[in-house]
């Protein structure tokens, strides 16, 4: 939407959607949730403003995570799938042009991090990370593994779902996204903390991705879709927090 000046502005975000700062059953929201009521303020031209992505940040295999760590020959262990979906804004229009990271863990559940404490095996050809740029329409897509649910230590049997991380840059700093995809069908999904802080069924939903037979390669991978909203109504939520403008 725009004023009579032509200048662009974004919807306030609706705080009741986002899930609270403070979820005492997830543990660590205990010790980083704000103590201070937030405070709205509206968006100047800083946040309504860039940054701008072209096709010369991405290397060869930054959107196939089963390639882009392995050795020469050589791929990532696991079930190999097709990721894609739109990025939208506020109108449901595509975002062309927006840089979308993700990291996650191995066929295994495990992240290749040094503080990595789950003793699943690292697969020595999977990096876990990539990006790519969405198209003209708003559309991405890469291809990884399929990641494994893992045991974290937020009670004495949690397992977060398997899930896949997402970092989003939209045309505008006031489109900055973070937030996690969930596979369909996950049992897991209504198990765990961190997802059972969004107040509303429909908003979890919104961090689902459908199976997406159509898309699906054949003898080779399945697909999943997400689309991902970045800013106004039924925005896609943040990870864990609220966040943002």
């Amino acid at each position: 939407m725009s004023d009579e000046s032509g200048h662009h502005a974004y919807l306030p975000r609706d705080r009741s959607w986002q899930p609270p700062g403070l979820t005492p059953e997830y543990r660590s929201s205990r010790l980083r949730s704000p103590r201070q009521p937030l405070l709205r303020l509206p968006t100047t031209l800083s946040e309504e403003t860039g940054p701008v992505f072209g096709h010369a940040l991405l290397g060869p295999q930054d959107d196939d995570l089963i390639h882009n760590y392995a050795a020469a020959g050589e791929s990532a262990l696991g079930p190999r799938i097709l990721v894609h979906g739109q990025l939208r804004d506020q109108s449901g229009r595509g975002i062309a042009g927006a840089l979308v990271e993700v990291w996650q863990a191995n066929a295994g559940g495990r992240y290749r991090h040094r503080n990595e404490g789950y003793l699943a095996p690292l697969d020595p050809n999977f990096g876990g990370c990539g990006r790519c740029l969405s198209d003209a329409n708003g559309y991405y897509r890469f291809t990884t593994i399929q990641p494994a649910p893992y045991p974290w230590p937020n009670n004495p049997n949690a397992w977060r779902p398997a899930h896949i991380h997402f970092s989003l840059f939209g045309p505008a700093f006031a489109q900055r996204l973070i937030t996690q995809m969930y596979f369909e069908g996950d049992p897991l999904i209504w198990m765990c903390p961190i997802v059972n802080a969004i107040p509303h069924r429909q908003g979890v939903e919104s961090l689902i991705a459908r199976l997406d037979m159509d898309a699906a390669v054949s003898m080779d991978m399945l697909a999943w879709r997400f689309d991902i909203t970045l800013r106004g109504l039924e925005q896609t939520l943040f990870e864990n927090r609220s966040e943002g403008l």
